[in-house]
């Protein structure tokens, strides 16, 4: 079984969002064209989905500044803008992405009291999503994914991917993601190379 997991291709990390992605938009060609492929027996989306007040907005820290570091539960947490509230325009998907043509979609970053980059699990590693256990359920040998932002959700994301199903072969699709910093692009293409993620276009993954 061949999966696709497109990571969070929302309107807030989209050009004109709460919490853009430069570039961000520019990947829904490659990410439909992927979807319409056929290559995929199974195609996920994350859904990035935080209450009102998530502790990751800086408008919730008074004296904050959205791209500071300050707080949360006790760790350091970079400070968002408010972004991908639940049931905001903002939280949608891309409108142009083929979102009929998806199998399952995976909400995160819904506790208040934690981030979540990862569609696998919460950054603090404590409360899993449940991606995996459905992704091993259906009996997936091999992942690609792909998405918005290469340096956050789609590396933690990919890297969980390798830890949490074993035996899984991952892909990272580089010119279907967008990163918000292009040395935070390069050192997580670094990382995820260095723990086992292959590195490919959607040309590789077409052919």
């Amino acid at each position: 079984m061949k999966a696709l997991l497109l990571i969070d291709i929302q309107t807030g990390f989209c050009p004109g969002g709460n919490l853009p992605v430069p570039g961000g938009d520019e990947i829904v060609p490659a990410a439909n064209e992927l979807i319409d492929s056929g290559k995929y027996d199974l195609i996920i989306a994350s859904q990035d989905w935080h209450p009102p007040g998530h502790g990751s907005f800086a408008s919730s820290h008074p004296g904050k500044k959205p791209f500071e570091i300050g707080m949360l539960s006790g760790k350091p947490q970079m400070m968002w803008p408010d972004h991908c509230v639940q049931n905001s325009e903002d939280a949608g998907f891309h409108p142009d992405l083929h979102l009929t043509s998806v199998d399952f979609i995976q909400q995160k970053g819904q506790n208040p009291a934690v981030d979540s980059y990862s569609a696998f699990r919460d950054n603090d590693q404590a409360a899993l999503t449940g991606l995996a256990a459905y992704l091993r359920s259906q009996d997936v040998t091999e992942l690609d994914l792909c998405g918005l932002a290469t340096d956050y959700c789609v590396k933690f994301s990919a890297l969980d991917a390798v830890e949490m199903l074993p035996g899984v072969t991952v892909r990272f699709i580089e010119d279907a993601s967008r990163g918000i910093d292009p040395a935070g692009v390069k050192s997580a293409i670094d990382e995820m190379r260095a723990r086992g993620v292959a590195v490919i276009s959607s040309k590789d993954a077409l052919a």
